[in-house]
């Protein structure tokens, strides 16, 4: 085999590795984002279907959602608190 075709052989791998190992990775986080979101959203619906007994309600939008779906249950008390005692 000729140099050139093996040279031109590994090129060709390193590009598709490249173009694919660099596009998978985006998707992966953008993913797990989303799911993120979704869980947040979750948690505000239920929190929301718990604390209707005792006056809690926390809007669920995408701002209160990404709060709660990054920082989990400590960000849900602290959406409990801020709309309990900052907010009329």
């Amino acid at each position: 085999m000729s140099p050139i075709i093996i040279i031109s052989i590994f090129v060709g791998l390193i590009f598709i590795l490249l173009a694919f190992g660099a596009t998978k990775k985006p998707l992966r986080i953008v993913g797990q984002s989303m799911m993120k979101l979704l869980i947040g959203a979750l948690l505000l619906f239920f929190l929301n279907l718990a604390g209707s007994k005792i006056g809690i309600h926390v809007p669920i939008n995408f701002a209160t959602s990404v709060v709660s779906g990054f920082l989990g249950i400590p960000g849900v008390l602290a959406l409990v608190a801020i709309q309990r005692f900052i907010l009329p």
